[in-house]
């Protein structure tokens, strides 16, 4: 109260301690200090209002598709793979979910564009391929003509599949799959090993066409399970050839199959053929429908007595006793 009675300057209570101002000091810094601001959200004054901005209608060409002539150099168009391209294509192609009863157009179309198309292999792009590539090929081995001799030089089949995968992996599971196929005809055995080879095999071979179909696909590549059936052949035909000790003491009652040759009745057919001479061999290659007999004898044995082995055998018997009867 005495600073202001005697007119105490302000401005000299600015720098004096906060504890040692006047209140009127303080009064005066507190409402310049805490004046209300007011917000303007829009300007006192108004801007120039700006043109709108015209809109230039672009001019678009027809589709490419609807000017492509009919006689149209096509390899040219669509020389290799690539991905669909509506204006590029003059075909009304549709895939994808049917609406309103037809499924979509080529047009904005994401179906057809997800899969691998072959627009490129048309038959002029290939026959074009196929010239291009003449002149490194060689010609075709002499001796391989027919399909004949070509099993004969090559007997051994390899067969393959390859697919088209839509994974982020290009390898198919099914694409490891290999089967070698070869005629049992084409393989050199003896009566022995062949049987060895049968039994072995079980139902990888068909006798209808007399192939032995070997497959493989526990191995994760193809190369693998190439490498994996040879060696199933290589030892299945070595193993057919082995001859083992026990082998040699088996008997003819011993025997999985009958065997016309090592029994009893090729040497009753020799010595009646050779009565009153006793035989000194058993070779009934000289005596007539001899193999007539020895097969129909074999089948009726092993194969079962059903009326057809029967009347094989029949005729067999009559044949070979030179037996004819007479119809009254």
């Amino acid at each position: 109260m005495l600073f202001l009675k005697r007119g105490f300057n302000a401005s000299f209570a600015q720098g004096l301690p906060k504890a040692s101002r006047p209140l009127a000091a303080y009064s005066s810094e507190s409402q310049e200090t805490t004046k209300f601001r007011v917000l303007e959200l829009y300007s006192k004054y108004k801007k120039p209002m700006q043109e709108k901005r015209k809109m230039q209608k672009i001019k678009v060409p027809p589709a490419r598709a609807t000017q492509m002539p009919i006689d149209q150099d096509w390899p040219s168009a669509w020389p290799g793979a690539r991905t669909f391209h509506p204006g590029s294509v003059p075909l009304p192609l549709r895939q994808g979910y049917v609406t309103k009863g037809v499924p979509p157009g080529k047009y904005a179309n994401a179906e057809l564009m997800k899969i691998p198309n072959f627009l490129h292999l048309t038959p002029p792009a290939i026959q074009r391929h196929c010239e291009a590539l003449k002149q490194f090929c060689t010609e075709w081995p002499v001796g391989l003509e027919t399909e004949e001799k070509c099993v004969k030089h090559f007997p051994i089949e390899i067969i393959t599949s390859d697919y088209c995968y839509s994974s982020p992996s290009i390898r198919d599971p099914l694409s490891r799959i290999v089967s070698l196929r070869v005629k049992l005809s084409s393989l050199h055995l003896d009566t022995h090993a062949k049987d060895k080879l049968l039994r072995l095999l079980g139902d990888k071979y068909n006798p209808e066409t007399d192939l032995i179909t070997i497959t493989a696909d526990r191995c994760p590549t193809r190369k693998q399970n190439l490498e994996y059936v040879w060696y199933l052949l290589t030892a299945v035909y070595h193993e057919s050839w082995r001859v083992e000790p026990w082998e040699a003491e088996k008997s003819i009652a011993d025997m999985e199959y009958y065997d016309w040759d090592i029994n009893q009745s090729r040497i009753s057919l020799v010595t009646m053929y050779k009565w009153p001479e006793s035989p000194t061999d058993y070779d009934y290659e000289t005596i007539p429908n001899a193999t007539e007999y020895k097969v129909a004898v074999s089948d009726l044995i092993n194969n079962g007595e059903d009326q057809y082995a029967i009347n094989k055998y029949k005729e067999a018997v009559k044949n070979l006793l030179n037996l004819k009867c007479n119809k009254s």
